[in-house]
């Protein structure tokens, strides 16, 4: 067993993957591209931003040759789908400020790993958000008419054994998920750049300055947490007391209804009685 830093936190995941070669990789793998690039850019951010929310991503790489931008992203559990869905859409209009007409001179594609929330999707853990048109009726593709095949991955890795996952893909979801518990059999695993992988976060070289960030994370995602528990336990109580009140107040108007039917008070005395309004009462 080798003991490895988590790739829960950013940066670590940023120090494994700022590496081309791992960055190539697992984009190779994923995707099925095969990246020319010389670096890795970490935190970028374009200036000016695009849109009126400034956005910066994780990992960030462009294929000139190839024209291809890949971005990688390392989810938090409190993270949207349509916060990366932006980063996306943000990206790409980016790259039309370079084309002479509004044809995409680049194409963009987005990998977005979460490593604490669970998977909507039972079967593969992945899911896919592409920009191809179709044809309403047959589904068919129309990429003569739009070749770039902008793409959108969400990988949930907390449970890697999707059995419908491809191998490859499947290979390094387990490695990410394994690495959580800051151990790692690498003995399970074939694939070379995986093995890269292990040895660039084993334990022994992660920095002082690395496990400091490592720390502020850790005390910054408990706080989260514990945010969002409270919030959901405050919603449920408010929901629970609303649903109280609704009841009550539903139970008044049916015995203010069945006294107006029993003809035996007047609307006024009923009112009086059940604390309703005359108006409430005569429109029952």
């Amino acid at each position: 067993m080798k003991k490895v830093a988590p790739l829960r936190y950013d940066v670590i995941f940023k120090k494994a993957f700022s590496h081309p070669e791992l960055f190539t990789a697992l984009v190779k793998d994923f995707v099925g591209i095969q990246l020319e690039i010389d670096e890795v850019e970490n935190d970028k951010a374009f200036v000016p931003p695009v849109g009126k929310v400034a956005i910066k991503f994780d990992l960030f790489a462009e294929d000139k040759k190839n024209r291809v931008i890949v971005e990688v992203q390392h989810a938090h559990y409190s993270d949207s789908y349509e916060r990366f869905l932006y980063y996306q859409c943000s990206s790409m209009v980016e790259t039309i400020a370079s084309s002479s007409n509004y044809s995409f001179p680049i194409t963009v594609i987005t990998l977005v790993f979460f490593t604490g929330k669970k998977a909507p999707n039972s079967d593969s853990g992945i899911i896919v958000h592409d920009f191809e048109p179709k044809d309403f009726v047959t589904g068919q593709l129309l990429t003569n008419i739009y070749p770039r095949k902008h793409k959108l991955f969400f990988v949930f890795t907390n449970n890697s054994t999707h059995k419908d996952a491809p191998v490859p893909h499947r290979e390094w979801m387990q490695a990410i998920y394994d690495s959580l518990d800051k151990q790692v059999d690498e003995t399970k695993y074939t694939n070379p750049s995986i093995q890269a992988l292990f040895d660039v976060i084993e334990q022994d070289k992660i920095t002082p300055e690395e496990r400091a960030r490592m720390k502020e994370e850790h005390n910054h995602e408990e706080a989260e947490t514990q945010k969002f528990k409270e919030g959901e336990e405050k919603g449920w109580k408010e929901g629970k007391n609303e649903g109280i009140k609704e009841g009550e107040e539903k139970g008044i108007r049916e015995t203010a209804r069945n006294l107006k039917a029993n003809g035996k008070l007047t609307e006024e005395e009923i009112a009086n009685i059940t604390g309703l309004s005359l108006e409430v009462v005569k429109a029952l």
